[in-house]
């Protein structure tokens, strides 16, 4: 299990790579969100490693809402820079 963790943590860094290189606002939007979504499953994984389940209450809400409200912003810059 550690090893599946270490891959994860590795996962993280290709969107936060592609954040840096983008300049579109919507490409860095979109890998922000890819990484908020990795780190959600992470959190998951450690609440079945721990048998913890308030920690996998937590990465559910982040994993639900968390990704929305950033695509919401994404798409008002977006909207924003077009106009």
């Amino acid at each position: 299990m550690n090893l599946i963790l270490i891959a994860m943590i590795l996962a993280l860094l290709i969107p936060t790579l592609e954040a840096c290189r983008a300049s579109d606002i919507w490409q860095k939007m979109l890998a922000f969100a890819s990484v908020a979504s990795k780190t959600s499953i992470m959190i998951l994984v450690i609440s079945v490693l721990r048998d913890d389940w308030m920690i996998g209450v937590v990465g559910v809400i982040i994993l639900s809402v968390g990704n929305a409200a950033l695509m919401l912003l994404a798409h008002v810059i977006r909207r924003v820079s077009e106009a």
